[in-house]
């Protein structure tokens, strides 16, 4: 028999509890009463084995998008994907040939699944699951023995110190299937604080709260194929241990019982469900409402698209059907596959970062992006708090891989709802139908499109933090609902910092370096990622949890799918435009939110604060607590509550074709900008174009080359349009009324100048040096942002880069474009010869050359060489024909009242002339 060597951090607390409780045996964690424990005398419990991999992957993964798409096609075409990135083959099969022999316990390979549970081992996955039904079985393999408690209401099975395997085995992760969590500890101590009464944070508590059907939150998010008889590929769902699961004795097929409800909300769909481990699956109420809740949301959202259910390893046997089966079955399940997959189940222990429990399910994660699989994970409804009682703000740390795209959530008030909202009426709804630019100004980043008038209109008015938490008296509990919600019962979106590991790149990329609320202030990565709609003014019409009637829902496990449905229809998009599917594509949600702002409705309102300790003068859900008051505030840009946002699917999808366009087929190299060492240089000869935006007046110095210039902003007022407002007006249904209430104002200075090839570039504003923190991102579309405390300056090219799918000649792009301004307006595109804007040898500005640019203009749809304006405030959309790949593209507004020109700022590197954004209108 093989001699085990210690495995680290491979205790049962270790297991369940960490930064759950500080006791360091299981007796003290689990009060247990000694006399009540006793040596066991059976297991009966499954274990995976996870063996290490031939090769690291991350070095793969932490590859450009479009790279690593690349790698990953080549690797699977020549059938080395696993081979490199699996487990060594032969010591797979010398590993079950000694749990067979030398152990003699029985290794489920996936046969006989209504016996022994439905298990998957395989030397791609790394995983050999093995049944251990003896405790002498388990102190053979393990090294240590096998302890029964019986004073806990149900039979209690753990271990006490590390566990042991054979070295030569390479196990790098283990699972048990099976879960628990011991009482928190006290680790904030001596921290308490007194709450306000009412509302806890702003924006759900109406007595006119909206409950859709999921189709209509998809419109108020502006899916692109919502509505649209498309069939997408197939979409995974995380069911553990309910699958498609009935009431006994129910005589209508789980299928049927979904056409009803598609029916009732006035659907019909071509999709079909099938179910993973069906033979294992049990109705339990509570499950089945989550899984009811999931398959509603995505097949309202895309009723013509086929649904999986997976169910993991069942109930059979041994199994106990834990969140991780399921995830390992909807990736390594042969004979059913996703592209998508959403979960909103969690395994409820919380395992050491250096445990191989941890590690088990990060290899999983990362299992999932090498299959290219998007993975769509819950964040969790409990609040800064998440439900713990240690007094901490905390996420689950399982489930925040830098693999998965982590959901938060929000509460999206329609008009109606806002105004029977005591928490906003005031301070929100009056203002803004009184016409207050200040707070329309505000509702205009969050995603508001229609100047507020009707209160009677379903209309998205105003979004945020879903926090339902009610102040009555001593007690925290929730009001407007029959659901009894509290510090202990979800009712609010979780959010934080995870310190288990580094920011990932793609946050550190976009400027970020997430900091935990807790006293330690500990760095990590932040989540969530993304967020929308999960309860508080609107809840989801859905399925109730026996499929038989119509219910309303919430939680950031109703947000999740809701994203995943988003997420399956933007493949579908890919999929049309020759791209591959996204997978793993956190860095393009990132990327998209600095070059397109708009494809993100920014949540400024709101809290999830909800961290905790046992005990004290307060109540919520029966239990007395005493609040610590750590959390986070959702405020301008990414924020520890709701992410980058949640999403304008529209937007969303232009911008994310734009940068997969870019990365997988667009060979150039096209930056504006590159970044050595030194500092940042100029990647070509360019006429650069300079605007500033600051708070208050002051001296910028522009260092270009050997050269050093001095330019005086002026102070940008107050509602100077955005990025984000400008691209947002690029949609044909904005409101012309809220663009002609932001005209006329001004950013601060804006100048123009050449730059040659290599010349370093930095700036200062008022003294002080600025940084493109999201240059990287940026750049290679056009523009790069210079940033201090107290400003602003854009760097960005007047000539567009004309990039087509292909490289294919003579392409229709489409010009998108919203009028400032009351002026006659026309806008000429143009081809010119270099990044200088040249034709024919004449400059801008020369005699001769506009009459040359207009030799050179681009004929539209209509057979024009000029777009006219659309009228004050309006949007208008324009084809133009004869693009090549390659062309340098310029674009000229002219003034027809004054007979004055200007040159236009474009970002647009993909031939859609898609963002632009002219001194004279102020759009993109």
């Amino acid at each position: 028999m093989a001699v085990g060597t210690e495995i680290l951090n491979s205790s049962y607390l270790d297991f369940t509890g960490w930064r759950i409780t500080d006791a360091t045996t299981v007796l003290d964690a689990f009060q247990l009463d000694p006399g009540d424990v006793e040596l066991s005398p059976w297991a009966n419990i499954n274990v995976a084995l996870v063996l290490g991999r031939n090769d690291d992957p991350t070095g793969l993964l932490s590859q450009a998008w479009g790279t690593r798409q690349k790698t990953l096609a080549d690797l699977s075409t020549n059938g080395t994907l696993w081979s490199t990135y699996g487990s060594d083959a032969t010591l797979f099969e010398t590993v079950i040939a000694d749990l067979e022999g030398t152990y003699g316990v029985q290794v489920l390979h996936g046969a006989d699944p209504e016996e022994h549970g439905d298990y998957i081992s395989s030397a791609e996955s790394r995983t050999i699951w093995v049944e251990i039904n003896t405790p002498e079985e388990f102190s053979s393999i393990f090294g240590t023995s096998l302890y029964l408690n019986n004073d806990l209401g149900n039979e209690f099975l753990f271990w006490e110190g590390n566990l042991s395997l054979p070295a030569e085995w390479n196990i790098e992760g283990l699972w048990f299937d099976t879960e628990s969590a011991p009482p928190p500890s006290n680790m904030a101590p001596g921290v308490s604080v007194e709450l306000e009464q009412g509302a806890q944070s702003p924006g759900n508590n109406s007595t006119q709260g909206a409950v859709l059907n999921p189709q209509a939150i998809a419109e108020l998010y502006k899916f692109p194929l919502n509505g649209a008889d498309v069939q997408t590929g197939a979409i995974g769902l995380i069911e553990p241990g309910i699958g498609s699961a009935l009431r006994l004795g129910d005589n209508e097929s789980f299928k049927q019982r979904l056409d009803a409800f598609l029916a009732s909300v006035g659907l019909t769909g071509t999709g079909t469900v099938e179910t993973q481990g069906e033979s294992g699956q049990i109705y339990n109420h509570d499950a089945a409402s989550e899984r009811s809740l999931d398959v509603g949301i995505v097949a309202a959202v895309n009723p013509n698209s086929d649904i999986i259910l997976f169910n993991g390893s069942g109930y059979n046997g041994n199994a106990d059907a834990s969140t991780f089966t399921a995830i390992q079955s909807s990736l390594w399940d042969a004979s059913k596959s996703a592209s998508v997959v959403t979960s909103s189940f969690g395994d409820i222990q919380s395992m050491s970062p250096a445990s191989p429990f941890f590690a088990a399910y990060r290899q999983l994660q990362i299992d999932a992006a090498l299959k290219n699989v998007t993975l769509f994970n819950a964040l969790g409804d409990g609040g800064s708090g998440n439900e713990s009682g240690n007094g901490l703000a905390n996420v689950t740390y399982n489930e925040t891989s830098p693999y998965n795209v982590m959901v938060g959530g929000t509460s999206l008030s329609t008009l109606a709802a806002a105004a029977a909202d005591q928490t906003i009426a005031a301070s929100i709804v009056a203002p803004a139908l009184a016409g207050d630019r200040a707070v329309i100004w505000q509702l205009l980043a969050g995603g508001l499109t229609l100047l507020p008038t009707d209160i009677a209109s379903l209309q998205s008015f105003v979004e945020t933090v879903w926090n339902q938490y009610y102040l009555d008296g001593n007690d925290i509990t929730i009001q407007n609902s029959m659901f009894e919600g509290g510090y202990l019962v979800n009712t609010t979106g979780s959010g934080g910092v995870d310190p288990t590991q580094p920011a990932p790149s793609y946050q550190t990329d976009y400027g970020l370096s997430p900091v935990a609320a807790n006293p330690a202030a500990q760095t990590g990565r932040g989540v969530p990622d993304v967020s929308a709609n999960a309860g508080g003014n609107l809840s989801y019409l859905v399925p109730s949890a026996s499929m038989t009637e119509q219910t309303s829902e919430l939680g950031t496990s109703a947000a999740t799918p809701l994203w995943a449905s988003l997420g399956i229809q933007l493949n579908a998009i890919f999929e049309n435009q020759g791209l591959p599917a996204l997978g793993y594509m956190n860095d393009l949600l990132y990327i998209a939110s600095a070059i397109a702002p708009a494809a993100f409705n920014d949540i400024t309102i709101g809290n999830n604060v909800s961290s905790f300790t046992l005990g004290g003068s307060y109540t919520s859900n029966g239990t007395a607590l005493t609040p610590t008051g750590i959390g986070y505030y959702a405020g301008p840009g990414y924020d520890l509550v709701t992410g980058l946002g949640s999403p304008n699917g529209l937007l969303l999808a232009r911008a994310l074709t734009t940068i997969g366009h870019a990365q997988i087929e667009y060979a150039r190299s096209n930056e504006l900008l590159t970044k050595s060492e030194a500092g940042w240089v100029s990647d070509a000869t360019q006429s650069l174009m300079f605007q500033s935006m600051s708070a208050a007046a002051a001296p910028i110095t522009l260092n270009l080359g050997d050269q050093e210039s001095l330019h005086l902003s002026g102070a940008t007022d107050s509602y100077a349009w955005t990025n984000r407002l400008a691209q947002r007006s690029l949609q044909a249904d904005f409101d012309p009324a809220l663009v002609r209430m932001f005209d006329a104002s001004s950013h601060g200075a804006m100048w123009q100048t050449l730059a040659v090839e290599g010349d370093s570039l930095a700036m200062s504003i008022g003294g002080i040096t600025a940084e493109a923190i999201q240059g990287t991102m940026t750049s290679r579309y056009g523009f790069a942002d210079f940033l201090t405390d107290t400003g602003v300056v854009r760097v960005a090219r007047p000539i567009a880069v004309a990039e087509t799918v292909g490289g294919q000649d003579d392409q229709t792009a489409v010009v998108r474009l919203r009028q400032n301004g009351a002026d006659t307006l026309s806008l000429t595109v143009y081809r010119v010869d270099d990044r200088n804007g040249t034709v024919d040898g004449l400059a801008p500005g020369d005699v001769g050359y506009e009459a040359a640019a207009v030799s050179r203009a681009y004929i539209s749809s209509g057979g024009q060489t000029s777009i006219a304006g659309p009228g004050y405030g309006n949007y208008a959309s324009v084809a133009i024909a004869g693009v090549d790949a390659a062309d340098l593209i310029a674009m000229k507004l002219v003034n027809e009242s004054s007979g004055h020109s200007f040159w236009a700022f474009s970002n647009a590197n993909d031939g859609s002339l898609g963002h632009l954004w002219s001194y004279g209108l102020n759009t993109w």
